[in-house]
């Protein structure tokens, strides 16, 4: 009986030591956020709120507003109003918004986009492989992409509400020529 006690504990062990490891591993190998400057990364995800897929590289020649959110974030709730505002004022300029709904189940998405009354486009990073490309940390996070598909301005962490002049820098960057 003691003997089989020990391998036990010695499993226990091994599988604690392992998920440490990796643990450790992955906080120490997370790919670090692009450079502003250098080229937004790309990618091609499902729509949540229409069928078929949206490609970043499609949307080159325009301006991008890139807002990664997720329906059980409470600030990203705050912030659903103003950014609907926002697309809603600046896509007479050609800007467009896309929602990067992160980690996220697609029915909830759903319901928080009708809920919000979000109309620009939104896609779903479920597995959170395009977050970690652009060095999210924690929803919500913006980023300005310009007409050449390049990072500009800087990224906004938190909600855009308590940093609006800092989102219409980011907008009048994307925006430059």
């Amino acid at each position: 009986m003691r003997a089989l006690k020990l391998s036990g504990q010695v499993v226990a062990l091994a599988v604690v030591a392992g998920l440490l490891g990796l643990l450790v591993w992955r906080l120490t190998h997370r790919p670090s956020a692009p450079k502003i400057g250098g080229p937004a990364p790309s990618f091609s995800l499902r729509r949540v709120d229409a069928a078929g897929k949206l490609d970043l590289a499609s949307l080159r020649g325009k301006p991008v507003v890139l807002n990664f959110w997720a329906s059980w974030c409470v600030p990203c709730k705050g912030e659903a109003t103003m950014l609907e505002q926002a697309w809603q004022q600046y896509r007479k300029r050609g800007v467009v918004f896309v929602g990067v709904d992160y980690n996220d189940v697609t029915s909830d998405a759903r319901t928080f986009l009708a809920h919000h009354g979000v109309t620009y486009p939104s896609v779903q990073d479920g597995s959170g492989n395009v977050a970690d490309r652009y060095g999210v940390s924690a929803v919500p996070e913006t980023y300005f992409i310009d007409r050449r598909g390049r990072l500009v301005g800087s990224h906004i962490v938190g909600t855009v509400v308590h940093q609006a002049a800092a989102f219409r820098t980011g907008v009048e960057a994307a925006l430059q020529p």
